[in-house]
This record gives structure tokens, C-alpha cells and sequence, in this order.
């Protein structure tokens, strides 16, 4: 007969029940956790991207009834991001701060529709660029591609206005130049807009997940590649002199992109600062579950929700996700 084991710890009380776990569960997720990324373009259709199954080009029209869909479940924040047609991209992006652009019409349909949604603007000038980089290019006298940062930084402080001027709540630069944080918050508030906020790119990475996005905006380098703006993949200590330069600038908020593979640089980042933490959940994870999900291997929405809990989990205070709405839903269900 076996002799029945004397245990007075056993941690498996805490687990006995729905009820239980409940009470005493260490990460919550709720609608309000998220950021909806949408992508917009000039025309009236609302296109299906191949590359991201369940999202789409949005038209105007069509992106106002997309937040109106989010809000319905919880979701408050949504970010843009534009395709821009070919003939207005120029090696400078000047289109990047047209007050008759995409961003701008689409920021005043939303916060008219919606004034309660939190718009979120992309600053970088990869859509707008003819050469598909985050900055501006120009050559060396070696033939090489050089990224110049200041006069990068004086578009985007332009980009910024232009949208703050729109109606945006937070602007985020995700251009990884130099000194870009402090420039744009002093050009926001010498024009009186000390009330929009700015949430830095702080540790984005030269991330091979990206390329699904890249696709959807037809936005990817001609030539050469972002490794001399974004973040070596290796470094982690890299990424918390980079958050404590931008929040010295006037960071608001911080963001970890990718989120997923780089959950310990949430967590180092959460150990060391104060602001709140965003971590984006990008393309090349959101198209490994669905394509995974379609194929039988996974359960599509066990993985999202425990993909996204994992990320609050790590220390995000808030994540853009592609599974904003329909993970919402779900939680809003019960």
C-alpha cells in the first residue's frame, strides 16, 4: 500500500478551479491593452492583403468603419499606416507633410467619427521615400548608401506637425535617427502642441519579421538594408541607453518591436524606466500563426491570446497587434 505523501506546500491549490486561477492570476488582458495598426490608401476599395490574411488596405470609408468595429469591442487606439502611390514618393518624402495627405484626411474622418479614439500617427519616411528607407539616402564617394540623420530629422519634425495639426494624439517616430525625439517635442510644443504626445520606436530592431509588413505598403529598401539606423538583433544593453536617451528627449511612452522575440528586451527596459512600455506584435508573427492556424498545426486563437499575455506578461503596458479586434471581441465574450 502506498504511503500517503505529507505535503504542506502544494501549489497545485491555487490551480483547482476556473475560480480559483482566477483569483489569483498575475497578468490580466483587456480590450484596452491594445493598439489596432491599420493601413490606408487613396483608393475607395478596402483590398485584402495577401501577405497578411484578415487585414486589409482600408479606404477612408472603410478605415472609419473598421475603428468603428474595434470600438464596438474595446479597442480605444488604433496607429496608421499609409500606401502611398508611386508618383508622390521622392528621395526627400515631402508628401510625408502634405496637410492635404492621406495621414491627415484619415486623422480628422476618425476624430470625427470617433473623437474619443486615440489616434496614433507612424513618423518615418519610408512610404513617402522613392528609395523605400526610413531616412533620407545619399551616396559616399565609394558608391556606398549613406542614411543621413539631421537633415532626416528636420523632415520628420515637419511630419509630425503636420500631423499633430490634423488632430493626432500621439505621434510615434519609428525612423530610429538620432536625436529625433528631442527635435520633434521641441517643434511641437514651439507650435502649441505641448498636449500631443510622442511614443518613441525606442529599441526597434533590423528584424527579419518585418517583411509581411513591408509588402502590405510596398515600402521595402531598393537598395541596401536598415542596419545602420536599426538596432543589432545581438544587443540588449544597447536598447536601455537608447530608451533612457529618448525619455531624457521627452519620450512619453517607449516601444519594443518585434515584441515576441524580444521579450527580455521588455523586460529589461520595464526594470529600468517609468513610462509606460508599448511592444508591437508585428507582421512576421502575426502571419506565422495564421498561416500555422490554417494549416491545423495550432489553435489560432489560444495562440494569439497566450502570444499576447506572454508580452504583458514580460512588462508591455500596451500592444499593437493585428489581433486587436478580434481578440477584444473574445475577451469582451468572456
Amino acid at each position: 500500500m502506498f504511503e500517503k505523501l505529507t505535503l504542506p506546500i502544494r501549489p497545485r491549490r491555487n490551480r483547482k478551479s476556473p475560480a480559483i486561477r482566477g483569483l489569483v492570476s498575475e497578468t490580466v488582458l483587456t480590450p484596452a491593452d491594445f493598439i489596432y495598426p491599420l493601413f490606408i490608401h487613396e483608393d475607395e476599395t478596402n483590398d485584402p492583403i495577401e501577405s497578411m490574411p484578415g487585414c486589409h488596405r482600408w479606404s477612408l470609408a472603410g478605415l472609419v468603419g473598421e475603428v468603428g468595429r474595434a470600438y464596438e469591442v474595446g479597442v480605444r487606439a488604433v496607429v496608421f499606416f499609409p500606401k502611398i502611390e508611386e508618383d508622390l514618393k521622392t528621395p526627400k518624402g515631402e508628401e510625408c507633410y502634405n496637410d492635404d495627405g492621406l495621414v491627415p484626411r484619415a486623422i480628422k474622418a476618425v476624430k470625427e467619427a470617433y473623437p474619443d479614439v486615440v489616434v496614433i500617427t507612424d513618423v518615418a519616411l519610408d512610404p513617402y521615400n522613392s528609395d523605400g528607407h526610413d531616412g533620407i539616402v545619399e551616396k559616399t564617394k565609394d558608391g556606398d548608401l549613406k542614411i543621413v540623420n539631421d537633415e532626416t530629422v528636420k523632415v520628420l519634425c515637419k511630419q509630425a506637425l503636420c500631423h499633430a495639426k490634423a488632430g493626432a494624439d500621439i505621434v510615434s517616430p519609428s525612423d530610429m535617427m538620432d536625436g529625433r525625439i528631442g527635435a520633434i517635442r521641441a517643434t511641437l510644443d514651439r507650435y502649441h502642441f505641448e498636449e500631443v504626445s510622442i511614443l518613441s520606436y525606442t529599441a526597434k530592431y533590423a528584424s527579419a519579421y518585418y517583411g509581411p509588413f513591408r509588402g502590405a505598403l510596398d515600402s521595402a529598401p531598393k537598395a541596401g538594408d536598415k542596419k545602420t539606423y536599426q538596432m543589432d538583433p545581438a544587443n540588449s544593453r544597447e536598447a536601455l541607453r537608447e530608451a533612457e536617451l529618448d525619455i531624457a528627449e521627452g519620450a512619453d511612452m517607449v516601444m519594443v518591436k518585434p515584441a515576441g522575440p524580444y521579450l527580455d528586451i521588455i523586460r529589461i527596459i520595464r526594470d529600468s524606466v517609468d513610462v509606460p512600455i508599448a511592444a508591437y506584435q508585428v507582421s512576421g508573427e502575426y502571419l506565422m500563426i495564421k498561416s500555422a492556424a490554417k494549416d491545423g498545426w495550432v489553435d489560432e486563437e489560444k495562440v494569439a491570446m497566450e502570444s499576447l499575455l506572454g508580452i504583458k506578461r514580460a512588462g508591455a503596458d500596451m500592444i499593437l497587434t493585428y489581433f486587436a479586434k478580434d481578440v477584444a471581441a473574445r475577451l469582451q465574450a468572456g
